[in-house]
C-alpha cells in the first residue's frame, strides 16, 4: 500500500477520480437498498449521487486539461489511512438513518482527503478546484438535511419509522418469539415427565438438552421453508429460520440447565422459576412489539404452560 505522501498530483487527481466514482456507486447503492421500503430516501440519495457524478466531470474535465486522457488505476484500498467500508449488499435491510450515518462518515473523510490534496497542490486551478470540492463535501451534511426536507416529509418520515418496525417485526421479532414460546412450552411436558419418573437430574437433563436441540432444528427449518419471503417480505427464510431455531433451542435450554445440579429437588424448584420467567418474558415480547394487552397475554401464556407442565407431570408420574 502506498502512503497519501508520496502520492504526485497527477496521482491524486486521479485518486480523486476514483474516490467520486466509489462515492456515487454507493450512494446509488444505498438509494436501491431503500427503494422497496423506503422510497422517498431512495430518492433522496439518488439525488446526492448525481451531485457526486458532477464532482466527478470536473475533477475529470481538469486532469484532461493537465495530464491527458489516460488516467492510472488508484482505488482507497491501495492508499493508507482510508477507512475501510463495509458494501452495502442488496440482500442486507437497512434502516435510512443507519445510511444517513454511513453516509455522513464517509463524506467526512472525502472532505479530509480534498483538505490535505489542495494543501500539496502547487497548481492554482487544482488548489482551487480541491478546496471547492473540500467545502461542497463538507456542506452535504446540510445539503443532505435539505433533500431530506424537500423529498422526505415529516409524515413520509414517520411512515418509514413505522415501515422499518414492521419489517423488523415480520423478520426477527415474530420467528424469534414463536421460537422461543415452542421452546419454552413445548419442552415443558418431556422435561418434567423425565423428571418425575426418574428423580434423576442428570437423565433429567439429558432429556431437555434432546428435546431443545430437537426442537431447535424442527422449527428452524419449519419457519425457513414456510415462504422466500419474497411475497410477504419477511426477508431472508433462513435468517429467520436461524433466528427461530436459535431461540427455540434458549427457551427450551432455560429450564434444562438448572439440572445440572446435582439436588433433584433444588434443581425442579430452580427450573420452575425459569419457566415462570420464561412466560413472563414471552408476554413482555408481545405486549412490546405486538402490541397486545399485557394481563390478557400473560394469562393466556401462562395458561398454556401451566396445561403443558400437567401433561409432563401426570405422564411422569403414572
Amino acid at each position: 500500500m502506498l502512503n497519501f505522501s508520496e502520492l504526485n498530483e497527477r496521482e491524486v487527481l486521479a485518486l480523486a477520480v476514483s474516490l467520486e466514482e466509489d462515492d456515487a456507486r454507493f450512494y446509488r447503492d444505498i438509494a436501491e437498498v431503500l427503494r422497496e421500503d423506503h422510497p422517498a430516501s431512495a430518492q433522496m440519495f439518488d439525488a446526492v449521487a448525481e451531485e457526486e457524478d458532477g464532482h466527478r466531470h470536473r475533477l475529470l474535465t481538469l486532469y484532461r486539461q493537465r495530464f491527458g486522457d489516460h488516467i492510472p488505476l488508484l482505488r482507497r484500498a491501495d492508499i493508507k489511512g482510508f477507512v475501510h467500508r463495509e458494501p452495502v449488499r442488496s440482500a442486507k435491510r437497512i434502516a435510512p438513518d443507519e445510511a444517513r450515518q454511513r453516509a455522513a462518515i464517509m463524506e467526512a473523510e472525502t472532505r479530509r482527503f480534498y483538505l490535505e490534496a489542495a494543501g500539496r497542490s502547487t497548481d492554482a486551478g487544482t488548489r482551487q478546484l480541491l478546496g471547492d470540492l473540500a467545502a461542497e463535501e463538507g456542506r452535504h451534511e446540510a445539503k443532505v438535511e435539505r433533500l431530506e426536507s424537500e423529498l422526505v416529509p415529516e409524515h413520509v418520515a414517520q411512515d418509514e419509522a413505522e415501515t422499518s418496525r414492521r419489517l423488523f417485526v415480520l423478520r426477527y421479532v415474530q420467528p424469534g418469539l414463536a421460537g422461543l414460546m415452542d421452546g419454552s412450552v413445548s419442552t415443558l411436558a418431556p422435561l418434567f415427565a423425565a423428571a418425575f419418573a426418574t428423580h434423576s437430574s442428570w437423565e433429567t437433563f439429558l432429556v431437555g438438552i434432546a428435546a431443545s436441540l430437537g426442537a431447535g432444528i424442527s422449527m428452524g427449518f419449519a419457519e425457513a421453508l414456510s415462504d422466500d419471503g419474497s411475497l410477504t417480505g419477511r426477508g431472508s427464510p433462513w435468517m429467520r429460520g436461524g433466528v427461530c431455531g436459535v431461540m427455540t433451542t434458549v427457551g427450551g435450554l432455560g429450564h434444562a440447565l438448572p439440572y445440572l445440579l446435582p439436588s433433584f429437588t433444588a434443581a425442579t424448584i430452580l427450573a420452575f422459576l425459569v419457566v415462570i420467567a420464561e412466560l413472563i418474558a414471552i408476554a413482555w415480547i408481545r405486549n412490546r412489539y405486538m402490541h397486545t394487552p399485557l394481563l390478557p397475554t400473560l394469562v393466556q401464556v401462562v395458561l398454556g404452560g401451566v396445561l403443558v407442565f400437567a401433561v409432563g407431570v401426570l405422564i411422569g408420574s403414572a
